[in-house]
């Protein structure tokens, strides 16, 4: 083993396990949590960790050099601002909390107390972000990413992302993320409008299966994002397909990978590309390590996390309000 002494909190995330083996390799990974320990023993054996119940017994390890913050989103805020009083690098899964008032404390706390902090935004530089920035300055961009039925949370030792208090909400809060970030990031503006609709029709959980943004900058550029638990469980995983309209063009991704360019001058490239995002969280742990000793230059940041939610929870009370956080 080698890298900084890490601590992993949550360790029953989904991600982890396509994080698993670069963490592995990074870092030295010297105790993980989870408030169910028999999701996590096969991490545990792999990085030779021992495995608490209680998060707050390893925050308190001598020596931490990093954190990687997951679990229940109504239990992050606090992990995050106990790893900020220690002094303790970490990378945090959004939303970071359950509403935006705890993402912009942590945000505060961190900025105040020079704690570097990064985000899993994957997306990023991903080829799907790489081919609709053939498009250049989004104008208009329209993203749909439709995962797997919620059901599969309960397969995965997650059950908690079904409870609107310990989640937050839904797909919304889940999915929508990555995708206002890439408009955000890709059009260099912050959301000013923000128009939304949330459905639980499909399968009338306590949180929504299906959303849609309708996300304007003050200059009016415009992106359309929406997300969904509506894909049946299948080896195929998802539905996406992505369209962006800019200075330089129009791009366009379908799901099965079949890409498209068109120049304003009206010549057209096409390619087949993979948008498996999976594959994407193995290279941004690389990142992580490569980047821990400057404050992780380059990577997101908890500001543009805050960027991200803010439209998402505006999303959340036009739906009914919220209090203390919960839907």
């Amino acid at each position: 083993m080698s890298g900084p002494r890490t601590i992993i909190l949550g360790a029953s995330h989904w991600h982890v396990p396509l994080c698993a083996r670069a963490i592995g390799e990074e870092h030295e990974v010297v105790g993980i949590s989870d408030e169910d320990v028999s999701f996590v023993r096969g991490l545990a054996e792999a990085w030779s960790a021992p495995v608490e119940v209680d998060w707050r017994s390893l925050v308190d390890l001598p020596d931490l050099g990093l954190a990687y913050v997951f679990g229940p989103h109504n239990g992050m805020a606090e992990k995050c601002l106990a790893l900020i009083e220690r002094g303790i690098p970490f990378v945090v899964e959004k939303p970071l909390g359950t509403s935006l008032a705890e993402l912009v404390q942590v945000r505060k706390a961190a900025e105040a107390a020079g704690v570097p902090a990064t985000v899993p935004f994957v997306q990023r530089g991903g080829p799907a972000a790489r081919w609709l920035a053939k498009a250049g300055r989004p104008t208009y961009q329209r993203m749909s990413f439709i995962a797997g039925p919620p059901s599969r949370y309960l397969d995965n030792g997650n059950p908690w992302m079904l409870d609107p208090a310990a989640a937050g909400g839904g797909c919304l809060a889940n999915l929508a993320p990555h995708f206002v970030d890439l408009f955000l990031q890709g059009s260099n503006e912050s959301a000013e409008n923000v128009d939304s609709r949330l459905s639980s029709v499909l399968h009338g959980a306590g949180v929504e299966d299906h959303a849609s943004l309708i996300i304007t900058t003050p200059s009016g550029r415009e992106a359309i994002i929406e997300v969904g638990y509506a894909f049946p469980g299948s080896p195929l995983k998802r539905y996406c397909s992505y369209t962006s309209a800019g200075e330089a063009g129009f791009a366009s991704v379908d799901s099965d990978g079949s890409a498209a360019f068109t120049t304003l001058d009206g010549a057209t490239e096409s390619a087949v590309i993979d948008l498996d995002s999976d594959p994407l969280y193995d290279p941004f742990v690389r990142r992580v390590a490569k980047t821990l000793e400057d404050g992780f230059r380059g990577l997101p940041t908890l500001a543009q996390l805050e960027d991200a939610m803010r439209p998402i929870w505006e999303a959340y009370d036009d739906h009914g309000g919220r209090e203390d956080g919960r839907p």
